[in-house]
């Protein structure tokens, strides 16, 4: 996702401030300075915290809070000598709106938005009793959830069904139109034809593009002229995808699982899941897939469905306004889409839960499980294969395996784990390569430049030229008697239809196929590695299988062979010395995709469910389990990160992975902010002006404030937000007369009487009371956990009860960096 700039909010709740924006920064400790600031302590602690007040930088001591007010503007201590009647003075603290909500690029503080939802709950609950009305608004509250996912499985379900039969009529348009109905692909325009097989080139109402010019298709004419009208409409498919994907919603280019993993994990990115993002999505995935790229359309299905879902939610408040509670109709909506990609609604379960989901409550469990099987439902009622089954390559085997066949799928699962480290390693370096020189910058060429090149080559390999889909479905497919491809040329004579599948030698068409798909694996493992990460909306999950597939039918076609020149073996003595087949070539090419697909994924439990959803293949578990187990293992032994998780560090996103260990003995005093030599900025509770707060947001960019009782106790009353800060101060402007700059600005929960001076701004309202805390001594393995357990945003350090510093969810990632030998700036999020 690199189509917009991301800029740095540098906004380090408590941490330091970036210098270069503050020119007056070396006089902040002068008098001058009318915020908060104590310097940062050293690294080791303090012996006499207790006993010392910390001390602030020249500032003067003022008395007890409850004698008098005075405001710290300038460094002189000026008290206000106006006299107010308190009886006139509304002490009544002010609502403010917008409160609680985040800004762009920001992390979520789970616990702060469960804790809002509680009370709100605890509200209604209490309010059912009072009417009639109160129990209906009750009642929707308490089944909102389960309405609201309901709503996403039925439009994911409709918008995949439509893009799916988008997708299969844009592709068949390279090759020719139908002439009956151009709207038409080309087995929908054979249903009504008389030829008894459905082939490529026999079908009479299919108009290829050169009989428009009077040529046969079997030509050389024909075929120049085919092959130019492949390469001029993948041309014009794949530049229109990205002329969309740049101009209307640059948030639709690429997979978007990373993002959508990231965004779970309780990250803020405006209009990632948005409807212009849904729209764009959507029609250039069509026009990407169409245009014969190497992608696939599994991964961006699982993006327009969150899309859906985050809508969706703004219909109902308790999930619009509350950013943990949206993120279970996401994670809801994440099943769905690989439930309408794959035709696996209990694989999209699995995949939200293992590798999407951040946090996967029990009622989410659930409401995944009802809304996946809605969007399955929807999707089988349209129908968009033709084949009564929900996904296009469906198949199904009658032969068991045998024991000793575990030995090649074991290998299929080291060779799958291998190639998914490289097609890594290979592609998050061009990607890192294309954010770092100048072809970032012409994403349009770029990706014409590669659609050129791939439908130039693409197209003299009949497995390269079709659709991938279709690619998969052969390769999957068993050798009947209406197969008529090359991979099936095997020196057999079938009596009827019912005729068992007897062993035999490969044909010369075998051995034609075997070399062809040994050149489109190449050609399929170099194009993937730099077509994801185009600027159009690009999935792994095919190509993927793709690779796979080929891998798998070869091993097949060897171990079939294999088992016809040596019946006599032992270990195929009983099962293949009938004469029937006992080796089946594309049960080695689903394990072969499995195998790929973990490698590039590390994908386990959801990946074997989806597999077996995919094709039916119930009895063959075991050696799913089995190569996708060996290609993770492989996988892990090169590099812990599949290629979601390389993408979301090579971007930068703050996402604390709950799978790492966190194995090292530093303590939270090695981490916190601030270091040496820095400030660290507080508010005090009830002595500090509306002049010096404003001052103190001006000269800072840190996401939040720690609020204390004085500036020499350092006790902890409680943390304010910065965004809830600036909100509550326009509001009071605004709207309560009497608010000057001398104004105190109390975070207390009364107003000492009798008052003298201008009338208070109340932000007590806006205060978290209950900030999570931590000593300096709480081990950092402690903290990582709790990070990750309870998705903080920030937690404050304190020594004997006293403040100390503040760590971030930035500094725990930062620190893991520099642990791990690797470069902490390249964490750009809070």
């Amino acid at each position: 996702m690199e189509s917009r700039p991301l800029t740095r909010h540098g906004a380090m709740t408590g941490g330091t401030t970036s210098h270069s924006r503050h020119p007056n920064y070396q006089a902040l400790s002068q008098p001058s300075h009318s915020s908060v600031a104590t310097p940062g302590p050293s690294r080791e602690p303090p012996q006499d915290a207790l006993d010392s007040p910390v001390q602030f930088e020249d500032m003067e001591e003022a008395g007890p809070a409850h004698q008098s007010y005075v405001s710290f503007a300038g460094g002189n201590v000026t008290t206000n000598s106006s006299a107010a009647n308190l009886a006139a003075l509304d002490t009544e603290e002010q609502e403010f709106q917008g409160i609680g909500q985040y800004d762009d690029f920001h992390t979520t503080d789970w616990q702060r938005d469960i804790a809002r939802d509680r009370m709100r709950h605890r509200y209604i609950a209490k309010k059912k009793e009072e009417s009639v009305w109160d129990w209906i608004k009750s009642g929707h509250d308490a089944w909102s959830g389960w309405l609201c996912v309901f709503l996403v499985g039925v439009i994911a379900g409709a918008v995949a069904g439509m893009i799916d039969i988008g997708t299969s009529w844009m592709s068949d348009l390279r090759f020719g139109v139908c002439q009956q109905a151009f709207w038409f692909n080309q087995e929908q325009c054979c249903w009504s034809s008389n030829e008894t097989i459905y082939g490529p080139n026999n079908c009479s109402h299919f108009f290829l593009w050169p009989e428009a010019f009077g040529d046969s298709p079997d030509g050389a004419g024909g075929y120049i002229v085919s092959y130019i009208f492949y390469v001029l409409w993948s041309l014009l498919f794949a530049s229109l995808a990205a002329s969309l994907v740049m101009m209307f919603a640059p948030y639709a280019c690429g997979s978007g699982i990373p993002e959508i993993k990231t965004i779970l994990s309780g990250f803020i990115i405006r209009g990632y899941l948005g409807k212009w993002t849904l729209l764009i999505k959507s029609l250039g995935m069509i026009l990407a897939v169409s245009a014969g790229l190497s992608l696939g359309k599994e991964g961006p299905l699982v993006h327009v469905a969150c899309c859906i879902g985050n809508i969706l939610s703004y219909m109902f408040p308790k999930y619009g306004k509350n950013e943990a509670k949206k993120r279970e109709v996401l994670s809801a909506a994440a099943a769905v889409g690989v439930s309408v990609a794959f035709g696996a609604p209990i694989g999209g379960v699995l995949f939200s839960l293992e590798e999407a989901s951040y946090y996967f409550p029990l009622k989410t469990l659930w409401r995944s499980f009802f809304a996946a099987l809605v969007a399955a439902f929807v999707l089988r009622s349209i129908n968009p294969f033709g084949n009564e089954h929900l996904v296009l390559f469906y198949v199904e085997y009658n032969k068991p395996w045998i024991f000793i066949e575990l030995v090649p799928f074991i290998l299929l699962g080291i060779i799958g784990g291998i190639i998914g480290t490289l097609f890594i390693k290979f592609n998050i370096r061009w990607c890192r390569y294309r954010k770092t020189s100048m072809l970032g910058q012409y994403p349009r060429l770029e990706v014409v430049v590669v659609t050129l090149i791939t439908a130039a080559i693409a197209y003299h390999n009949p497995y390269t030229r079709m659709n991938t889909s279709n690619l998969i479905y052969l390769l999957f497919s068993q050798c009947g008697v209406a197969n008529t491809d090359s991979l099936c040329d095997y020196q057999r004579n079938f009596t009827s239809a019912n005729t068992a599948i007897e062993i035999a030698a490969a044909g010369p068409g075998v051995v034609r196929a075997v070399w062809l798909l040994a050149l489109a694996l190449i050609f399929k493992c170099v194009a993937t590695v730099f077509t994801f990460g185009l600027k159009v909306p690009c999935g792994l999950f095919i190509p993927s299988l793709a690779m796979g597939a080929i891998i798998g039918r070869l091993v097949g076609i060897g171990m079939e062979q294999l088992a016809y020149h040596n019946q006599d073996w032992a270990v195929f003595a009983g099962e293949c010395s009938t004469g029937e087949n006992c080796i089946t070539p594309g049960l080695y090419a689903m394990v072969g995709a499995a195998a790929v697909l973990g490698g590039v994924t590390r994908m386990t439990v959801s990946l074997v469910v989806i597999m077996f959803e995919l094709t039916g293949g119930v009895r063959y578990i075991v050696p799913l389990m089995a190569a996708v187990m060996a290609s993770k293992w492989i996988g892990d032994a090169f590099g812990r990160e599949g290629i979601y998780d390389a993408h979301i560090i090579l971007n930068g996103y703050p996402f604390l992975d709950s799978k790492e260990e966190f194995s090292h003995t530093t303590l939270a005093h090695d981490v916190m902010r601030p270091g040496k030599n820095e400030s660290f900025y507080v508010i005090t509770q009830d002595s500090m002006t509306l002049d010096d707060v404003e001052q103190l947001l001006r000269e800072t960019d840190h996401n939040g404030f720690p609020v204390v009782v004085s500036r020499q106790s350092q006790y902890l009353v409680g943390f304010v937000a910065r965004r809830d800060l600036n909100i509550a101060i326009s509001q009071a402007k605004k709207n309560t007369e009497g608010i000057v700059g001398e104004s105190l600005v109390l975070f207390t929960s009364s107003v000492p009487s009798p008052w003298m001076g201008p009338p208070p701004l109340r932000l007590r309202k806006i205060l978290d009371l209950a900030p999570i805390t931590i000593t300096d001594q709480t081990p950092m393995e402690t903290v990582v956990d709790m990070f990750r357990k309870l998705g903080l945003r920030q937690t404050l350090v304190t020594h004997n009860g006293r403040l100390l510093g503040i760590i971030t969810k930035k500094d725990v990632l930062r620190h893991i960096k520099f642990l791990e030998s690797e470069d902490p700036e390249s964490v750009l999020f809070n």
